[in-house]
């Protein structure tokens, strides 16, 4: 058999492959936004099911022949066989380590974690929340003994959600990171420029939110012929394939920004996905490269596009015309108020600047988790210490402190860094951005979105998961990851903000 013989055999495996990992995501996403809750033993097992046929799939020893098969021959294929069935490899080599029956038994224990995680969440109660938690944790250290690791342990978390990224690299990043925000953070603090946002916590109902959220989704260019929007207790974005990526948000009442914005920040997610070339579809490279680019376009969208006053320039008057509440609010008091850098609790309501620092406060809890270095019972203790350290404030329950975030209810240790790696990845594209198109946030003054869309498209959805996060990174800026353009960012915009100048 030839090479395009043998391609055309992987690829109709793979799509195989990707028909079983759609309706596996179908499953789950009904879990997350309409599942009964006493559906929650019968769905995990359902979910069991159909991640064990998955797994046989991606261990199986027809992967084993196509990559026997390929390995002679990898310098004559194009980037994209090339990339195919490097993933292919990568897939099979960390999977087929973990024996079957452990790696169902994990995907149940997954999907009960997270529906304890609500209960536990609307309950204020750790405890519910904390026997799910240890079986989870001590099956990702039993996982890491089967697959080995280099580095440390917690690296090669990280690589599952940016390969290639290690613990030493984010150390640096993170630590010019932080030291640039918190001094950033007590310029603010001295400066005596006091911002008020209370007009947005008058009442706004669903309704009147839901109604200019999609307007704005529909202005960035989501596709809701592609996709929909639904309401969940954490905001997410999933894809089932590039013609139908589905989002949702969560409102609150007595606070304008916070179902918006993660509107647009999913709204990120979404067009990255739906922007997925068709010739990729098939591959398993299909779909963002790393959390850390879909970061990247997810907190661009929110915050470099969402939170500037060439986007509000054009909203603003529509939100005025659509909310009452805002009739004696002028266009500088809004951009000051969307712009206001207070230390909060929950990490999906925090400011642009202080955002990063609850990141770090979660990667170094990770990383003391998978040290050894604490017990699960002084979690919450801990959580709470730091973020009075690093934010100044204090939780006063569970809700508000160590259970906000579902990801370590499925098992997601190594995935928060992701979104302070987004800012930098995000900042960084900007720079590009400005040098080919200078006008660009000219046309968003005019409310369209279409040219940030399209360069976005060009420079980073389309290669999909070809490329890997640092080769995406340099081929589209030339330069390797570097804070220096998001602390430059930050530092610009919240001198003007708060005339720090």
């Amino acid at each position: 058999m030839n090479l395009n013989e043998k391609l055309k055999e992987v690829r109709e495996y793979i799509k195989t492959k990707e028909l079983l990992e759609q309706a596996t995501g179908l499953v789950y996403w009904d879990m997350r936004v309409g599942m009964p809750k006493k559906a929650v033993e019968q769905r995990a097992e359902v979910v069991g099911y159909l991640s064990s046929e998955g797994y046989k799939f991606t261990t199986s020893e027809k992967v084993k022949g196509f990559i026997e098969f390929f390995e002679p021959h990898l310098d004559e294929l194009n980037v994209i066989d090339r990339a195919m069935i490097e993933e292919l490899k990568r897939q099979y080599d960390e999977i087929k380590k973990i024996p079957e029956d452990k790696y169902k038994e994990y995907v149940i224990l997954c999907s009960k974690s997270e529906a304890a995680w609500e209960e536990a969440k609307e309950k204020n109660d750790f405890s519910i929340f904390k026997p799910y938690l240890g079986k989870v944790i001590e099956f990702q250290k039993e996982f890491l003994e089967y697959t080995g690791y280099t580095g440390t342990k917690y690296d090669s978390l990280l690589d599952k959600y940016e390969r290639g990224i290690t613990v030493e690299k984010l150390d640096e990043v993170f630590g010019e990171l932080r030291d640039a925000i918190v001094d950033l953070l007590n310029r603010i603090k001295n400066s005596g420029t006091n911002i008020d946002d209370s007009f947005f916590k008058n009442k706004f109902t669903k309704e009147e939110q839901e109604e200019f959220g999609l307007f704005v989704l529909e202005k960035m260019g989501y596709d809701f012929d592609a996709g929909r929007l639904d309401e969940s207790v954490h905001p997410f974005t999933i894809n089932f394939g590039n013609k139908d990526v589905r989002i949702t948000t969560n409102y609150h009442e007595n606070e304008f920004r916070s179902a918006l914005f993660s509107s647009i920040h999913e709204g990120g997610h979404a067009l990255y996905e739906q922007d997925i070339p068709d010739e990729l579809m098939g591959t398993g490279l299909g779909t963002g490269v790393s959390m850390g680019i879909h970061e990247s376009q997810s907190r661009f969208y929110e915050n470099i596009l969402g939170r500037s006053k060439s986007f509000w320039k054009y909203f603003f008057p529509e939100a005025k015309k659509r909310f009452n509440q805002l009739k004696d609010v002028s266009f500088e008091d809004f951009y000051k108020a969307i712009n206001i850098v207070e230390p909060s609790l929950i990490r999906t309501e925090a400011d642009e600047l202080t955002y990063s620092l609850h990141v770090i406060i979660r990667y170094e809890i990770e990383k003391l988790i998978f040290n050894g270095e604490v017990n699960l019972e002084d979690l919450p203790k801990i959580w709470n210490e730091k973020y009075k350290e690093y934010l100044g404030v204090e939780p006063s329950n569970d809700a508000e402190g160590i259970l906000q975030d579902m990801h370590w209810s499925d098992g997601s240790f190594g995935y928060f860094p992701s979104y302070a790696l987004g800012n930098l990845y995000g900042a960084q594209m900007l720079k590009k951005m400005l040098s080919d198109s200078p006008e660009i946030f000219d046309d968003v003054e005019n409310g369209n979105l279409d040219t940030i869309h399209q360069w976005l498209k060009e420079n980073v959805h389309k290669h999909g998961a070809v490329y890997k996060p640092a080769d995406l990174i340099k081929l589209i800026s030339g330069e390797e990851l570097n804070a220096k353009y998001f602390i430059r960012y930050l530092n610009d915009k919240y001198e003007e903000v708060y005339n720090l100048k």
